[in-house]
């Protein structure tokens, strides 16, 4: 196990007086994780599933990341649970951590959160990073009267056996997350289920994730996106991960080749998944400068291409590093140069790095 990291847990009381619990850990510009089920700040740095997530996230950043109601150290409340609520926690955060622009991460219904937040809040957000993800729940999905059924099984399930000693019925919820877990793994997943929350709370908070739908926020967002899906995701469809792209213009979509719903640190996506992530955050972070009325006219795929067309890389590179073929990136190259009324690609580099685009590293060679 991976030595202890600095922790500062402080706490913080939402609009409508419910207490929430937030930690931050490395030092950096700053990167927030909007809260998801089964977390509890002080037991998951000794965590085999989400201490990595903590590591990989942490790495030259302050990540901030809270334990939303209900869970873990925050306040154990009855309160309705919705997606204004679970928005009101976030909010809470921010302002509780004196932030201005940063940058959001958001996995399993974290995601929904988090674009709602980046809708609602587009000054605030520099980029938004999801793993896992979805935008609609169950009841937005068109379900048929099996998964109706299998979900309101997996809820009996929830009432019945989360706080029991036994891990028997947990085992059935933790299979759905980490089926490639190892035995460490799957025993402190079990365990976290019981301690982060309450049975009620539990059934409660399952039941809500159904009726979330935040796609017409989607629709708003505008800043940096990167959405990122296991193909073999047994909790959340791989279709509900290019639901989000398809969504959120100019969003970049990576698939990723894992069966798990938390990505494990043993397996071979891990490493470059959170490499991923990281590259994607520092573009994001050099686009973010100041914008004349011509940049306005970009779309947030432009200003990230126009990015690494101030860095000096051509089409090739640029279509490597976007997963784009060379077509569509002149395709973009040009209607780029057509929004900042520019010629040549030596005027629309010039112009750009007037602006503060090109601060990341050229590419080799």
């Amino acid at each position: 196990m991976a030595p202890p990291l600095t922790q500062t847990i402080r706490f913080c009381t939402t609009r409508d007086g419910v207490r929430i619990a937030f930690a931050s850990t490395g030092q950096g510009a700053p990167l927030v994780r909007a809260a998801h089920f089964l977390t509890h700040l002080d037991g998951d740095l000794g965590s085999p599933v989400w201490r990595p997530w903590i590591d990989e996230l942490s790495r030259e950043r302050t990540l901030i990341r809270y334990d939303g109601r209900g869970c873990g150290l925050s306040d154990r409340t009855d309160a309705p649970l919705a997606l204004d609520a679970w928005l009101a926690d976030l909010e809470a955060v921010v302002e509780a951590a004196g932030l201005d622009r940063f940058a959001l991460f958001g996995c399993s219904q974290g995601a929904a959160v988090a674009v709602a937040y980046a809708a609602r809040h587009p000054e605030r957000v520099t980029a938004l990073a999801i793993i896992g993800g979805y935008v609609r729940g169950l009841l937005h999905r068109q379900p048929t009267p099996q998964q109706l059924k299998e979900a309101k099984l997996l809820l009996d399930l929830v009432e019945i056996g989360w706080g029991q000693d036994s891990e028997a019925f947990r085992q059935v919820f933790t299979s759905l997350f980490i089926p490639g877990g190892t035995p460490e793994q799957t025993r402190w997943f079990n365990e976290l289920e019981r301690l982060s929350c309450s049975p009620e709370h539990a059934a409660r908070t399952i039941a809500a994730f159904g009726s979330i739908d935040v796609s017409d926020e989607a629709r708003r967002v505008r800043c940096p996106v990167l959405v990122m899906h296991a193909r073999g995701d047994l909790r959340v469809p791989f279709d509900e991960g290019r639901h989000i792209a398809g969504l959120i213009e100019g969003a970049r979509f990576v698939p990723i080749d894992s069966r798990n719903h938390v990505l494990l640190q043993q397996e071979p996506a891990f490493a470059g998944s959170f490499a991923t992530v990281r590259r994607f955050l520092a573009d994001a972070e050099a686009v973010d400068a100041p914008l004349s009325p011509l940049f306005t006219r970009l779309s947030p795929g432009e200003r990230a291409l126009l990015e690494l067309l101030a860095q000096g890389r051509d089409n090739l590179q640029i279509a490597a590093h976007l997963g784009l073929s060379e077509k569509t990136v002149r395709n973009k190259v040009s209607a780029v140069f057509g929004k900042l009324e520019v010629a040549t690609r030596a005027q629309a580099i010039v112009l750009a790095r007037e602006a503060g685009y090109g601060k990341g590293k050229p590419p080799p060679g």
